[in-house]
């Protein structure tokens, strides 16, 4: 058996900046509330290797891995796969962005298997990641939505 989990919101704010926001990795640990920190490991093209880790769990213990990440701007869409994998057999995930007249719909869809000696199954991950993707997802957008308004009433000065 495999997880696979798919979950969205919509954002009102501009598309530009909801990508622009989101895919600024280095700043993903004031984005995100569950990540102490992003270390660029390498760029090439439009991807990007990055360490990514977690503030401690309940028990104290602090998950970190690495992970390949792909943008593609003109396709609206983001690929990563996790290149140190943990407790997860794989790991792949999908951004997708899509202008609505209600605002950006934003969908993450991941992709995954647990190995064997993982404390975890299958099933429990895809409820964890579920439970956080949305909890993540409604961070995100008040995040954005509050950036969105402050541009909006910002004062426009001479030029």
């Amino acid at each position: 058996m495999a997880g696979h989990t798919d979950n969205s919101i919509t954002v009102d704010a501009p598309l530009d900046l909801v990508w622009d926001i989101t895919n600024d990795i280095e700043k993903w640990p004031d984005l995100f509330s569950e990540y102490a920190s992003l270390e660029v490991l390498s760029r090439e093209g439009d991807s990007t290797t990055f360490r990514l880790t977690m503030h401690p769990d309940e028990s104290g213990k602090v998950w970190s891995w690495v992970s390949e990440r792909t943008v593609d701007r003109p396709g609206r869409t983001v690929r990563a796969r996790r290149v140190e994998t943990g407790p997860f057999d794989h790991m792949n995930i999908r951004w997708e962005y899509e202008e609505t007249p209600a605002g950006v719909h934003m969908r993450w869809v991941q992709d995954f298997a647990m190995k064997p000696d993982a404390p975890v199954d299958d099933a429990w991950m895809t409820d964890n990641i579920n439970r956080n993707s949305r909890i993540q997802m409604a961070l995100i957008r008040d995040r954005i939505e509050q950036v969105a308004r402050d541009r909006r009433s910002a004062p426009v000065l001479p030029g």
